[in-house]
């Protein structure tokens, strides 16, 4: 079940959600809008291989903004540091967003229960658009969940935003206990 814009307010106060800096006024009926961070990285390769670590520029966001280019794919922080350990996050783009041609998460729209940090956006521009940091990006809804839960303890757990791919772990070799 998806909580309501009241209940996440709700639930920002009671502890129950993190979503610091809160603003009431972000609050929509179902769901929360956060904003852009300052930071970016870019692959450096425009040809990427899952079993390495892929190198990777960063740079801050320019108060003036970035322009963003068709090809590269671009990873923000957001502004908002969110999560729960109570409700599933869901992230999308804001339609106003999507309407410039702007993809925020080409995919990984789910965030797991205790997860709560800086998300990194993947964003993926379909025509030069620029983006300023502080700026409406996307919108998170709040899921109950069913069952006993588990916390998320995977490779991008601790990490400062936005995180590269970390698909090379994946393909690390396991070392026995002798």
């Amino acid at each position: 079940m998806i909580l309501s814009g009241s209940a996440i307010a709700q639930a920002v106060f009671d502890g129950d959600i993190v979503i610091d800096p809160f603003v009431p006024a972000q609050v929509g009926p179902n769901s929360y809008d956060f904003r852009l961070g300052n930071r970016c990285k870019t692959y450096i390769s425009r040809e990427l291989d899952v079993s390495l670590r892929n190198e990777v520029t960063e740079q801050p966001l320019p108060e003036d903004g970035l322009l963003l280019l068709p090809g590269t794919l671009y990873l923000i922080n957001t502004m908002e540091v969110m999560g729960s350990f109570k409700y599933v996050p869901i992230i999308r783009g804001r339609s106003s967003t999507g309407r410039l041609g702007l993809f925020i998460n080409v995919t990984a729209d789910l965030i797991d229960l205790g997860s709560i940090n800086q998300w990194t956006l993947q964003l993926s521009p379909v025509l030069p658009v620029r983006v300023l940091p502080g700026m409406l990006i996307g919108q998170v809804t709040f899921w109950t969940t069913k069952g006993i839960p588990q916390f998320y303890s995977g490779k991008y757990r601790d990490l400062s935003s936005p995180v590269e791919s970390h698909s090379y772990r994946d393909f690390e070799k396991v070392v026995p206990h002798a």
